[in-house]
């Protein structure tokens, strides 16, 4: 039993202490996944066992002010971070192809390093989404993809601010900040101006942008496997790629389900409703 604790241990210091990036790893969260499960663990039992009990026999609290000045925040970050990565790096500066990361001191290095790093801490405030899902009673938006997806997002984003802040598969934080940014306005003005909620088309549009970030994620990312010569580590496909094609397959469903296979309307009372 020592020896297998001991080479637990040593498993864990080559993971945790040598791997990492030196210049990511004293960052808050960064290279040490006891805080970040612990963090998980508790959003995980908060927004699946506890949150719901507690709120069982509660009414719904009105978050209004609060999503406003949440939402308006979150535009705000995600905007900043797609404008900054492409002025400084998708742009013009990084290839499209197999961009290696630069694990130098250099300030171009270290900035995007900490875009990285700030696209990792907007993922866990991400996961305040389905808390307030959660104190407003709206349990049906608690589904398996939205809890799996803001789960793995900060999983994986740990991981690459923890080994690989920067190069190639800093593109899909790009794409997934725009896409959150059009998403966010969305929810920004169904709350700050409810009058125009119906009005507001773009809701299916914003699911077929989210279909089309994964997509062109998974040929972003299997761009890695199929070249060869490639300058940035094609082992990390296997993290990503699986991912990025669940996430696809389970927002297609989704949206077939949502508004392709709409609910058959059934007579109740001689009266047509919906299912």
């Amino acid at each position: 039993m020592a020896a297998i604790l001991q080479k637990a241990w040593q498993g864990y210091q080559v993971l945790f202490e040598e791997w990492p990036d030196p210049r990511t790893k004293p960052w808050p969260l960064v290279a040490k996944p006891y805080q970040g499960l612990i963090m998980l663990a508790i959003y995980l039992m908060f927004v699946l066992k506890w949150g719901p009990k507690w709120m069982k026999d509660r009414p719904p609290f009105n978050l209004d002010k609060i999503l406003i000045v949440y939402n308006g925040l979150q535009v705000i970050g995600c905007f900043y971070l797609f404008v900054s990565a492409i002025y400084y790096a998708w742009g013009w500066d990084y290839r499209w192809v197999c961009e290696p990361v630069d694990y130098s001191n250099n300030e171009k290095a270290l900035r995007v390093a900490r875009f990285v790093y700030l696209y990792f801490l907007l993922k866990v405030i991400d996961l305040l989404d389905t808390v307030f899902f959660v104190l407003r009673k709206k349990f049906n938006q608690v589904s398996f993809l939205h809890v799996y997806h803001h789960t793995g997002m900060v999983m994986l984003i740990w991981g690459a601010s923890t080994y690989f802040p920067g190069g190639h598969g800093t593109l899909v934080g790009v794409i997934n900040s725009f896409v959150h940014v059009i998403m966010y306005s969305y929810y920004l003005l169904t709350v700050a101006v409810p009058s125009v909620k119906q009005s507001l088309w773009w809701k299916k549009y914003i699911t077929q942008l989210q279909i089309l970030q994964f997509f062109w994620c998974v040929v972003h990312m299997g761009i890695t496997v199929f070249k060869p010569d490639c300058e940035y580590p094609r082992w990390v496909a296997a993290v990503f790629l699986p991912q990025n094609l669940f996430m696809l397959i389970l927002f297609i469903d989704f949206y077939i389900k949502t508004y392709i296979r709409k609910p058959k309307p059934v007579a109740v009372n001689g009266k047509e409703h919906e299912n």
